[in-house]
């Protein structure tokens, strides 16, 4: 095939917030990858965090860049080795730039071209458009590693009909876009699932499969979890957002089960005006201190996930090959949260990502090209 000729957003520097689109190399994949042409991006907070916060949270990264995780597409070249794709596959996959162990501008998703694991990629229903499959990598992953795997929830993997373990998982934050997902995976292994979300979502959280819903306001919300345990054994906890895991702690400590919270979000200084590195720095040391502390205690364990994890254990195939395709096909999972299209080609990807550092509710912003 001739060379295709490749645009990117590029990140050019630390700490640099506007990003710039121009050309990129296109990069043929080697014998164990895949490169999709991208149809669809989905917007992802990494994506507004790294240029505000990359000195502090990706210290690693080489620049330039090219960011954006979440992408679906058109096979356009295959790796020898690989087998489970060819060329006019319609994809959805994980892009792995950031990861510290790829720190390869050829796998972020922010182009026309990207290069992608297998292990991370999946077939789309022919009935699903590729801005709905673009929503589905990432928070699937981040849900799955927090869920599955051994050094954190080590719960059963997801299949298409799955007996009830008789246990009960806390998700806190359901109707984010790592909530949606793992309520349905949880259910999907044959996991009750209480979840807590704003009450306008409740009807949402609770068609992907939560048997109840907390509002996370509400001042007895821990208490209100704390009775609806009565009689259940917990599977464990997986907090998502601000105040997630003090308050999964608190259920914990009261019940009968699992005592182990795998936590999606980092503690974060809200805006320091000066020694922004130091305080922020010194902001999570302290609280990850004080968090350990009290968890040993309670008897309780926690850990921090990271979703591109899955790619280096037996999750990743659990996920994309054993279960996301038919589960797609069958209907037994959706794409969550709902797609917010917000516009068209590369040259939107900036506003997209403001947009969604805005906050949206039960949505996700993708950008179709």
């Amino acid at each position: 095939m001739a060379t295709p000729i490749n645009k990117a957003v590029w990140l050019t520097a630390k700490m640099v917030t506007k990003f710039e689109l121009k050309t990129a190399p296109y990069t043929p994949p080697s014998a164990d990858l895949i490169v999709i042409k991208t149809h669809a991006i989905a917007i992802n907070p990494i994506d507004y965090l790294i240029p505000q916060k990359g000195n502090i949270m990706y210290t690693w990264l080489k620049y330039p860049c090219i960011m954006g995780l979440d992408v679906a597409g058109e096979v356009v070249e295959v790796g020898k080795n690989v087998k489970d794709f060819k060329t006019g596959d319609r994809v959805f996959g994980l892009a792995r730039a950031t990861d510290e162990d790829v720190n390869d501008p050829s796998q972020g998703g922010f182009q026309e071209y990207v290069v992608l694991e297998p292990k991370l990629t999946a077939h789309i229903p022919n009935t699903m458009s590729y801005e709905t499959a673009s929503v589905i990598p990432l928070g699937t992953c981040t849900a799955a590693a927090g869920l599955f795997q051994k050094d954190h929830l080590a719960l059963q993997h997801p299949t298409i009909k799955a007996a009830s373990t008789g246990k009960t998982v806390i998700i806190w934050g359901g109707s984010t876009s790592v909530g949606c997902n793992a309520i349905q995976l949880a259910v999907a292994a044959g996991y009750e699932v209480f979840t807590t979300c704003s009450p306008r979502n409740f009807d949402f959280v609770k068609k992907l499969g939560a048997a109840k819903a907390f509002d996370y306001n509400s001042k007895t919300v821990i208490p209100d979890m704390i009775r609806a345990f009565q009689g259940k054994t917990a599977a464990g906890a997986y907090s998502i957002g601000d105040g997630g895991a003090e308050a999964c702690m608190a259920i914990l400590d009261n019940v009968q089960g699992n005592k182990i919270i795998a936590m999606a979000s980092f503690p974060v200084l809200k805006n320091p005006q000066n020694l922004v590195f130091l305080r922020t720095i010194f902001h999570f040391i302290t609280w990850i201190a004080s968090f350990k502390v009290k968890g040993l205690l309670k008897g309780i364990k926690s850990t921090f996930i990271i979703g591109s994890t899955v790619a280096k254990n037996d999750v990743g195939k659990a996920l994309f090959a054993d279960f996301l395709e038919m589960a797609l096909e069958t209907g037994t999972f959706v794409p969550a949260p709902e797609v917010m299209v917000f516009g068209k080609g590369l040259e939107s990807i900036q506003a997209a990502c403001e947009f969604q550092e805005k906050g949206v509710s039960a949505k996700k912003v993708v950008v179709s090209l």
